[in-house]
């Protein structure tokens, strides 16, 4: 695949300098840095079964990159997708995303999905114009660790409990079944019941009772990220979180702010639904949130396998 002089083609160790040039400055508008410098090495040691990494080839440049990931059986992820700003505005993206989608597609996947941050506008604009279409937002939520934090209502790890509330859900439902992946850092597939066994054999669930399950969430991960002063933090995340009213949430976040201090975190993010009744349910709780929500975009590959 090519637009004009420029050629699609996996990614190479050579290709480093000129990628790391065209990245660094990606978020510096935001007070950020692009994470593609830091991440770019591994990407080349791990691309093989199940991931693949693209780049536009313009001969003595590089004009673009993209990651695809195979997430499940049938589900792809797109990420890391940057063009070089002396590349923009010759639709050179498009042969960029396309080359993940076939990649995908032969790989078995049936859908191929992305994360967008709502400030970025040429970002959602790319995304619609290359074939992703809109599927749901999420907002972070981040209680903070506390040792002490008691839940009003008993919370378990029980997954088969967790699972019931998220069948039928509104979460489930505002999310299209989406939740952060395990093993691949920001992207989200479908939450299964065997996602949340496994959550509570490796990390934790999280279910709410009431005369029932009224709320539930699992954590996915434990990780370190650099703070503003270049000091290590550690951070509890989790996957994805619903609940029915907000005595719920305050006993779910609770219990969450708890576990995460058991862990030693000193910052957490829990997946919301980008919902009023959500997002406002979190406000009342008095739980730290997010200024924006993320968007996912999801691409139908059925066509191409």
């Amino acid at each position: 695949m090519s637009g004009g002089d420029i050629e699609v083609r996996p990614v190479r160790p050579e290709d480093k300098e000129a990628v790391v040039d065209f990245t660094s400055e990606t978020w510096a508008d935001r007070g950020g840095s692009d994470y593609i410098p830091h991440v770019f090495d591994d990407w080349i040691a791990n691309d093989g079964d199940g991931q693949m990494t693209f780049v536009l080839d313009a001969g003595r440049d590089v004009a673009g990159i993209c990651q695809g990931v195979l997430l499940s059986e049938d589900e792809a992820w797109a990420q890391g997708m940057r063009v070089n700003p002396d590349y923009r505005g010759r639709g050179v993206s498009l042969d960029l995303s396309h080359a993940v989608f076939d990649w995908a597609a032969g790989e078995g996947a049936t859908v191929c999905r992305n994360m967008v941050f709502s400030w970025n506008i040429a970002g959602l604009g790319q995304s619609r114009a290359t074939g992703f279409a809109p599927e749901t937002e999420f907002r972070w939520a981040h209680p903070d660790p506390d040792p002490n934090a008691d839940p009003n209502l008993p919370v378990t790890n029980d997954p088969t409990a967790a699972w019931r509330f998220w069948t039928d859900s509104p979460a489930r439902e505002h999310l299209a079944g989406l939740g952060l992946d395990m093993d691949e850092s920001w992207a989200l597939s479908e939450v299964t019941r065997d996602r949340l066994h496994r959550a509570a054999d490796e990390q934790r669930t999280f279910a709410v009772h009431d005369e029932g399950v009224r709320g539930m969430a699992y954590r996915t991960r434990m990780y370190e990220r650099l703070n503003e002063d270049g000091d290590p933090t550690t951070w509890a995340e989790y996957g994805a979180a619903g609940w029915s009213d907000v005595e719920v949430a305050r006993s779910l976040f609770a219990a969450i702010a708890a576990d995460a201090a058991a862990c030693d975190a000193e910052k957490t993010r829990v997946l919301i639904p980008e919902t009023v009744w959500h997002v406002s349910d979190v406000a009342y709780t008095r739980t730290d949130i997010s200024d924006e929500p993320d968007f996912v975009l999801a691409a139908d590959l059925t066509d191409r396998r």
